[in-house]
C-alpha cells in the first residue's frame, strides 16, 4: 500500500517553462539586454536541458550548469556580455517571484495532504526552488522538502534518495512512488532507489531507454485514482 508520495516540482507540479521564460525575460530588462524573443527562448531552453542532463550523469558539477550555459547562450546570440555570475544570481531569484502550476497539481496534491506523506524532492538550488514552494503555496502542504543544493546530490544519484530516507525514516519500497516527468532524473532515480516510479508524460514522450515506469499519467489529478485502486 503507497503511503509516501515524493514530488518532483520542476515541470511536474510547477510550469517550469513559464518561470524560465518569466525569469529570463525580466533578467534581460535588468541588465539592459534588449528583446528576448520567443526563438531566442527555445534556443537557451535547449541549451539549459542540454546542461541539466550533463549533471544527471555525472559529467559535470552544478556550478558548471549554472555558468556555462549562459556562457553558450549569449555566444549563440552574438551577445557580448561578461556578468555571467550576476545574471545567475538574479535569476535564480526571478524564478520563484510567481508560481505557474501544472494543471490539477495544486488542487490534487492539497486533497490528499494528511491522508499521505508528500514529501518535495527537486534539484536545482536552494534559493530558487525555495522561493518557488513559499510563493506556490507548496511548502505549507509538504511534510518537508528535499533540495539537492542542501543534500548535497542530485537525483538520479542513490546518495539523494538516501539522504530522503535517513530524514524521513524507515519504510518498506513498496509503500513510496515518486511523481516527476523525467525520465533521467525522477524515473531513473526511483529505479536506483528501488521505489515505485509514477511518469507524468503529459505529452505522451517515448520511453527509449526502458526505465521501468510503474504508473503513467497525462494528468496529476490521476494520482487519485491510482491510489485509490493501490
Amino acid at each position: 500500500m503507497i503511503k509516501i508520495l515524493l514530488w518532483d516540482v520542476d515541470g511536474t507540479l510547477l510550469d517550469f517553462g513559464k518561470s524560465e521564460v518569466y525569469g529570463i525575460r525580466k533578467c534581460f530588462e535588468k541588465f539592459g539586454l534588449g528583446e528576448c524573443t520567443d526563438e531566442m527562448l527555445a534556443r537557451y531552453s535547449k541549451i539549459n536541458h542540454k546542461y541539466w542532463r550533463m549533471l544527471e550523469l555525472g559529467e559535470i558539477t552544478k556550478q558548471q550548469v549554472l555558468t556555462e550555459r549562459f556562457v553558450e547562450f549569449f555566444k549563440s546570440e552574438n551577445i557580448t556580455f561578461n556578468r555571467i555570475d550576476e545574471f545567475n544570481d538574479e535569476y535564480q531569484i526571478r524564478l520563484g517571484d510567481k508560481a505557474f502550476f501544472c494543471d490539477n497539481a495544486f488542487e490534487t496534491i492539497n486533497s490528499i495532504k494528511g491522508k499521505y506523506k508528500q514529501y518535495a524532492v527537486t534539484n536545482g538550488t536552494y534559493i530558487a526552488q525555495q522561493r518557488k514552494l513559499i510563493q506556490s503555496g507548496l511548502i505549507n502542504i509538504f511534510d518537508d522538502v528535499f533540495i539537492s543544493d542542501k543534500i548535497g546530490f542530485e537525483k538520479p544519484n542513490i546518495e539523494f534518495f538516501n539522504a530522503v530516507q535517513q530524514k524521513i525514516g524507515k519504510f518498506n519500497k513498496d509503500e513510496v512512488m515518486i511523481i516527476g516527468d523525467s525520465l533521467s532524473s525522477d524515473m531513473q532515480g526511483g529505479n536506483n532507489a528501488g521505489i515505485l516510479c509514477c511518469w507524468y508524460n503529459p505529452h505522451n514522450t517515448e520511453n527509449k531507454n526502458n526505465i521501468k515506469i510503474d504508473y503513467e499519467i497525462k494528468d496529476i489529478s490521476e494520482i487519485t485514482h491510482i491510489l485509490e485502486n493501490n
